[in-house]
Formats: C-alpha cells, sequence, structure tokens
C-alpha cells in the first residue's frame, strides 16, 4: 500500500497505544490502513527503521517492528479506505517498490521462511470507491 502523504510504497504500521500489545496494534493497523484482518504472530519477524517527517517539521527516525498477518479476510469498508493505493503483490514484487533497504531485507526473510506461493490474482488492487 502507498503512504497517505508521500505516496512512497509501505507496510501498515502505526505508534505503541496504551493497554495494547504490538502485535495486537500491528493487527488492528492493517485493519484499520488496509481492511486486512487475520491471525497475527505474537513474536516480530524483525524490524526497520526509517526517517519519518513530523508535522512541526521536525524530522525523527522511527523504528518499526514488523509482524506476520496471516489474511484471512479483506473487508469492503475500512477507516482508511480510499486514502491509499492497496495492491496484493508478490515478495519479489515488494522489494521493487519499498524504499526501505531493511524493509527490502524482510521481505526477503519472509519469502525465504515461508517460501513463494503462487497466487492467480496478483497484482490486486483494492478499489478506492
Amino acid at each position: 500500500m502507498t503512504s497517505r502523504d508521500t505516496g512512497r510504497w509501505v507496510i501498515p504500521k502505526g505508534w505503541p497505544m496504551n493497554g495494547k500489545r504490538s502485535y495486537e496494534v500491528a493487527a488492528r493497523e492493517a485493519l484499520e490502513e488496509a481492511g486486512a484482518r487475520g491471525a497475527v504472530e505474537h513474536e516480530p519477524l524483525g524490524s526497520y527503521t526509517y526517517p519519518k517527517m513530523l508535522k512541526d517539521g521536525l524530522k525523527v527516525t522511527c523504528k518499526v517492528q514488523v509482524y506476520v498477518l496471516e489474511v484471512t479476510d479483506v473487508v469492503k469498508n475500512f477507516k482508511e479506505k480510499g486514502e491509499r493505493v492497496i495492491e496484493w503483490v508478490s515478495c519479489d514484487e515488494a522489494v521493487k517498490r519499498v524504499n526501505e533497504p531493511e524493509l527490502r531485507d524482510l521481505f526477503l526473510l519472509f519469502k525465504r521462511r515461508m517460501g513463494e506461493r503462487p497466487q492467480a490474482s496478483l497484482p490486486r488492487q483494492i478499489p478506492a470507491e
């Protein structure tokens, strides 16, 4: 999916939330940002860093813990529908699209760990209606 502000290719992510475990936040963000629902692993696949420009102009380095979500359902209506381009692509295609080298490495790690399964309908774009 693309980010709302810069349009670069990203994965769902969010800030820590009081009372929620990191993997619970990851599952919630996947639903809110991409409409993806499923079973989330409790241990992170890994992490990556990226520079983020805050609204006040301050640039900070963010560290993102990445959790694997086995998607079992894609809901039609979700919080950020229409605010991003969302496509389901292979790990190899994701590696080509993202800018962060550490995130590329995580896609390759995931591919090795899970194996690349053939997908008949890739890429599949979610309508922005």
